[in-house]
């Protein structure tokens, strides 16, 4: 890894503990660059579908899948795996992004209506895999205690 992944790594632990430590403030869901939209929703689109398979492919080789109370899970089809029989309603929000020429990192929110209060937070650590915005890590947790 070079010291440019290690800064970034840093600074999106940052950008986490910052929404995490922000209860009741005014965070709000802002607009992110299509190419990033559009990994949110294939992945709204996949996680509705309880299509793991595509859900799966939507992640780097080597990707990341870091639950709450799981172990964390690496690899497409391992991820495929974990991810078999899930799915259901899902709506993502962006909160803060940013990007450079082949690693980015989406804070945000998620619900399981179209509208209303997020029950969850998520960080998405993304790389640009032949051109493509791919997912390499995927970490979340729900508001509740």
């Amino acid at each position: 890894m070079n010291k440019q992944f290690y800064i970034f790594l840093i600074f999106l632990t940052f950008c986490y503990s910052y929404v995490i430590n922000a209860q009741d403030t005014d965070i709000q869901e802002i607009e992110i660059p299509v190419e990033l939209q559009n990994v949110l929703t294939d992945y709204e689109m996949h996680w509705r579908a309880f299509n793991a398979e595509a859900l799966a492919e939507l992640f780097t080789e080597d990707g990341f899948i870091l639950r709450p109370g799981r172990e964390a899970v690496r690899g497409k089809d391992k991820i495929a795996s974990a991810y078999k029989g899930s799915g259901g309603p899902l709506y993502l929000s962006a909160y803060a992004y940013e990007k450079s020429e082949n690693i980015a990192f989406i804070v945000g929110g998620y619900r399981a209506t179209e509208e209303g209060t997020d029950g969850g937070k998520f960080t998405l650590t993304l790389k640009k895999v032949d051109g493509v915005w791919k997912i390499f890590s995927d970490m979340d947790n729900g508001n509740s205690r």
